[in-house]
């Protein structure tokens, strides 16, 4: 996965301002877990099952029934990944929360084939710590 790749390219510059990259992802633990030894990522994915987490967030939405279609054809089998049927994934989206749990920035977007640039991230956190 070309945005996890991504991101772990850019967990030192992360960490060097004080932040740790944390994925959530629907799938459930044994396929996130295989995903972070697969991409070779040296940051935790966690497990979201039912997209709980995203839909409290508002990111959680219904995968279209054309694209669905395509999945299946493609053999990605989502309701085994994510241990539900309900065909619902979560919008990309970043989050820098401070050590307080307040929401500091968010990148997301309604177009899930967009995805974050981790350097508008670095940016937002060197803003924040006055780097």
């Amino acid at each position: 996965n070309l945005e996890l790749a991504a991101l772990d390219a850019a967990r030192e510059k992360f960490s060097e301002l004080g932040a740790a990259v944390v994925a959530i992802s629907p799938q459930v633990e044994a396929y996130a877990r295989y995903s972070v030894e697969k991409n070779g990522l040296h940051f935790d994915v966690l497990s979201d099952p039912g997209n709980a987490v995203a839909r409290r967030f508002g990111l959680s939405f219904q995968v279209p029934e054309d694209l669905k279609r395509v999945y299946i054809e493609m053999k990605l089998d989502l309701p085994r990944y994510n241990g539900d049927d309900s065909w619902q994934l979560p919008m990309p989206a970043r989050f820098v929360v401070d050590r307080e749990g307040i929401i500091r920035y968010a990148d997301f977007d309604p177009d899930y084939t967009t995805r974050p640039d981790p350097e508008e991230t670095l940016a937002a956190l060197r803003e924040l710590s006055g780097a």
